[in-house]
């Protein structure tokens, strides 16, 4: 039979039983998929990004469906930090599920006092800094895209928050030169990467022949980015061998979760696949195993980054 498989992973100085994550987004805080099964039973839950003040987000529409993924424009909408603190991760906490806190800002100064708040709350396991969201108002200005502000951002977060907390900084495969960015926010402070967010996109209504959605561009996740995940996640790997990333796109089956495993990915996260299945992760966490356990691994750790190796040709 199949052999029993190490499925612990690390992320900095974090632990985590399995490596397969929510995405930031598309689980809010864990709640509704609470009803499918104990949250404890997958590596982490990733927070939605998590502002200063409340958000109402972007114009409707928000969605669209498109070949073998959708687009997103929400717009950050949540609640704000202080009542997120109050509500959501203590919730969390009482699940017994693992928490990385994902945080998103506007300028450096918010980054900063978002990670002040954080700072004296017990039992996160990881700080996600998000500085790459694609259908905030100000896209000319994302982070992510930039050497130097993303730069800018994880050094600040990291002065703020210390150096107890893993910070996992998110980034934009908007890019044309991505180990470039990476090197820069690992220098700055940067434990972990998570690699990708969504691809900048757009859809035009050929009937009424304006653009669908009310902010007009948004992000495309699913299966169809799944390519773009692997490549960017090997091409980091193979520039930042030691550093943890935490990989997504497009993942909806444990075959895709090992490929992005294969081309580096220390964890995975699962986002539009839990739309269509909200018990998709638990699906998923157990192909995975079934997978590494008939591939001869004893454990994930040995197959991180197994499609770099030489010898395996």
């Amino acid at each position: 039979m199949n052999m029993p498989v190490d499925m612990s992973t690390t992320l900095g100085n974090a632990w985590f039983p399995t490596p397969i994550f929510t995405a930031s987004g598309c689980a809010s805080s864990g709640k509704e998929l609470s009803q499918f099964f104990p949250l404890k039973d997958v590596g982490a839950i990733v927070t939605k990004s998590v502002m200063s003040k409340p958000r109402h987000g972007r114009p409707t529409p928000r969605m669209a469906e498109t070949p073998s993924g959708m687009l997103n424009s929400i717009g950050l909408q949540g609640p704000g930090i202080d009542s997120f603190l109050a509500n959501d991760v203590p919730w969390l906490l009482e699940q017994k599920a693992r928490v990385v806190v994902s945080i998103a800002g506007e300028t450096i100064e918010e980054y900063a006092t978002l990670a002040r708040k954080l700072r004296s709350v017990s039992g996160i396991s990881a700080v996600e800094v998000n500085i790459s969201c694609p259908n905030v108002e100000n896209r000319g200005l994302v982070f992510a895209c930039d050497p130097d502000a993303s730069r800018r951002v994880i050094d600040g977060v990291r002065k703020t928050i210390g150096g107890e907390l893993p910070i996992i900084a998110k980034l934009s495969p908007d890019v044309t030169n991505l180990p470039e960015i990476a090197r820069g926010v690992v220098d700055a402070g940067a434990d972990a990467l998570a690699l990708i967010n969504t691809v900048l996109g757009m859809v035009i209504n050929v009937d009424t022949m304006k653009p669908h959605l009310g902010g007009k561009t948004g992000g495309l996740s699913g299966p169809a980015i799944k390519p773009v995940a692997v490549r960017a996640i090997y091409q980091v790997h193979a520039a930042l061998p030691e550093v943890p990333i935490l990989g997504m796109g497009g993942v909806s089956s444990g075959r895709d979760a090992f490929e992005l495993i294969l081309a580096g990915a220390s964890a995975v996260s699962v986002g539009t696949a839990s739309f269509g299945n909200p018990s998709a992760l638990v699906k998923i966490q157990e192909e995975l195993r079934e997978i590494l356990s008939a591939k001869g691994f004893a454990t994930l750790k040995q197959a991180v980054g197994y499609a770099h190796r030489e010898e395996n040709a």
